[in-house]
């Protein structure tokens, strides 16, 4: 197996827009020996070229022809319509492969964030995984070091929650009370009624209640990646069940008197005020 270069690059906050990523950057983005740093970098890579050098890294030049051209043909597919469609061909194409768990381990250890979200979608694509199981392979991903891989772990399950509902919310109410706070913020942006870059869970917009077990363990979290979006949670919520809302708001500012829940309390609020 090729080995990926080490970035000699000094650390960096990332261009505000494409045209501005250095040229040095944006070869070891495409080449997948950087991680991306901010969503500029992430939208600007070039995953087909990617894919292709992450394939000669990893000893298999020989699925080039098949994989490179799944990928070329998501060109001017959205982002995570190219990260699933990229991770869904992967899993095809080491479905009965002596290498795959080998090729698994690599893509999910990978440098670059954007093949460690190719792991995360090629793993949950195995249509013979139970939402229990799809739940306990992604939560590496869930943990990982990286925003990125983060956002694309709840986002690669959300669907198998939403087609499950009940045993989803259940399977993730220990969750939220695990000491890692990317853990409990996962179960939490997982399950948001409306959600962002991805399909609204009808259930939740109409009946939030059933959110709530969720919730609760949250309402004075104290980490404020996890207050977010509790908050967001909240916020989506409003827009159509206002009434739920504020009644929820309105309890928790009586009960839990920290800075924590009034923080989460105020920003899910944010457009109820507005109107």
């Amino acid at each position: 197996m090729n080995t990926v270069p080490s970035s000699t690059l000094p650390q960096r906050k990332g261009a505000r827009r494409r045209e501005d990523i250095p040229a040095e950057v944006l070869r070891g983005l495409n080449e997948g020996w950087l991680a991306t740093v901010n969503l500029t970098e992430w939208l600007a890579i070039d995953m087909a070229l990617l894919l292709r050098h992450v394939l000669r890294q990893l000893d298999h030049p020989d699925l080039e022809p098949i994989l490179g051209s799944v990928a070329d043909s998501l060109a001017s597919a959205g982002v995570m319509q190219r990260i699933e469609g990229i991770g869904t061909a992967l899993h095809t194409a080491f479905q009965a492969h002596p290498d795959r768990s080998v090729m698994v381990e690599a893509l999910a250890t990978h440098p670059a964030d954007t093949v460690r979200q190719w792991a995360n979608y090629m793993i949950v694509a195995d249509p013979n995984l139970s939402l229990a199981e799809r739940l306990s392979v992604t939560r590496r991903f869930a943990a990982d070091e990286h925003f990125g891989v983060r956002e694309c772990a709840w986002m690669s399950v959300r669907p198998f929650i939403n087609a499950d509902l009940e045993q989803g919310l259940a399977l993730l109410r220990p969750w939220v009370r695990d000491p890692d706070p990317n853990i409990r913020r996962f179960a939490v942006e997982g399950t948001r009624p409306r959600g962002v870059w991805c399909a609204h869970i009808s259930a939740l917009k109409q009946n939030p209640d059933l959110g709530l077990s969720l919730l609760e363990p949250v309402r004075a979290d104290p980490s404020r990646y996890v207050q977010l979006s509790v908050a967001n949670w909240l916020n989506d919520a409003s827009k159509s069940r206002p009434d739920w809302v504020r009644a929820l708001c309105d309890r928790w500012h009586v009960e839990s008197t920290t800075k924590e829940t009034a923080w989460i309390v105020n920003h899910a609020l944010r457009t109820l005020r507005k109107g």
